[in-house]
């Protein structure tokens, strides 16, 4: 999926994620089906599709509750027994991917609802949380340029300084600063263009996992064994049957995706123009995950405590009954094989994100226009462009445009 999106080549990612859906996503995880073929629609550009799998996603996140039967399960088989439900830092992409897909249509009035959609959300996120993610900068940004652009003067100021109170609280663990985009004084009698540029690849959830001995509850270090076709997670249930002293703890860890492109700016009448990184998507995953892992680890680590327990007990039952130790022992052997392979951690995640989102304001005279965009990596190194041709802007108005690179 990664490589297709890469290469531009949306429509086989998109029959590739259809083809796959029935084996990769259950029917708990149908919202996040739909959020990952939105990103492949709206970065294809088809809006009608993307709006239906956005709306279709929002409706599932808004409805969803989790049942007795997942939550049972989520104390005793694994984490992946509970409907998917979207982090915060992802239901407020919605809003802003939803809101973007209408202004690409014209459709401003219908951007400007989502956009207060957002900031409701994120509202009542700081009404339930004090600390952590609480807020998203750029959203709130890009809410208030909607705001602008509908002539809702005070919703925008309301917006720009959650913004920048958001910048300034959660920028060094969203790894992102404020952004500073001059506004000419002559900025009425100019158009202006807002070009947003989606980059990278968002870093992907594994399953990873460790052993604690039960009896000295000493945490050891457990890599994957490094066989032909011997799966860590394969290995880890036969060490723990086999070993009878120790329990398989299991726990969902980011691993980097590389790309190319660091930098970008656009050429418009021999002017440049520089985009700045606004949000960093990775970086809110990460920090997402950081804040759940203590509750994580809880789990996991009670699940484990249960299962041991549990294989204790059906030793005793079945040499009790067959009046044969030997048997007790090795259906003490399976219960500890049959719980270390079902724990698995919840490594589901909404990929098809870019990894960061990068913007630049450009205001330019009324005119028809060749915009150039120009992609560099962190070297210096030019390593791509694409040209927009005959964009017109007009006097005292704003059009948003947007480019995706995952290379």
């Amino acid at each position: 999926m990664s490589s297709l999106i890469a290469a531009e080549k949306y429509q086989e990612a998109e029959e590739l994620l259809v083809s796959k859906k029935n084996k990769l996503y259950s029917r708990k995880d149908a919202s996040l089906f739909y959020l990952d073929r939105a990103i492949v629609s709206f970065d294809a550009g088809d809006t009608a599709k993307t709006d239906q799998f956005l709306s279709g996603a929002q409706m599932m996140i808004e409805s969803s509750a989790r049942s007795v039967s997942g939550e049972t399960g989520r104390l005793f088989i694994n984490d992946l027994t509970t409907p998917y439900y979207a982090p915060a830092y992802e239901q407020a992409l919605t809003y802003y991917y939803r809101a973007m897909n209408f202004l690409r249509t014209g459709n401003v009035s219908a951007a400007a609802v989502e956009a207060r959609r957002a900031v409701f959300f994120l509202d009542h996120l700081r009404g339930q949380k004090k600390t952590g993610y609480n807020d998203d900068p750029f959203v709130q940004y890009f809410s208030s340029l909607v705001f602008e652009s509908v002539g809702q003067g005070s919703d925008a100021r309301i917006a720009r300084a959650n913004a920048l109170n958001a910048y300034q609280r959660l920028g060094a663990k969203l790894n992102v600063t404020a952004p500073d985009f001059p506004v000419p004084s002559n900025a009425a009698e100019l158009g202006e263009i807002i070009f947003i540029h989606s980059n990278g690849l968002m870093p992907l959830k594994r399953n990873a996992t460790f052993q604690v001995a039960w009896h000295r509850a000493l945490v050891l270090a457990s890599s994957a064994a490094e066989g032909d076709s011997v799966s860590p997670e394969v290995q880890n249930a036969i060490n723990a049957g086999l070993s009878g002293g120790s329990v398989t703890l299991s726990f969902p860890e980011f691993v980097n995706l590389p790309y190319r492109v660091k930098d970008s700016w656009l050429e418009i009448g021999g002017r440049k123009f520089y985009t700045q990184k606004v949000a960093d998507l990775a970086a809110s995953a990460k920090l997402d995950l950081d804040e759940k892992m203590p509750s994580i680890l809880m789990r996991t680590a009670t699940r484990a405590v249960s299962k041991a327990v549990a294989s204790k007990a059906v030793r005793e039952l079945v040499a009790q009954s067959s009046k044969d130790d030997s048997l007790g022992d090795f259906a003490e052997m399976l219960a500890n094989v049959f719980g270390a392979a079902v724990e698995k951690a919840d490594t589901r995640q909404w990929f098809t994100l870019p990894a960061e989102i990068r913007m630049v304001r450009a205001f330019v005279p009324q005119g028809k226009y060749n915009i150039r965009l120009l992609l560099r990596d962190g070297y210096g190194n030019i390593v791509g462009e694409r040209v927009f041709e005959d964009v017109r802007v007009q006097r005292g108005r704003r059009i948003f445009l947007h480019f995706r690179t995952a290379y």
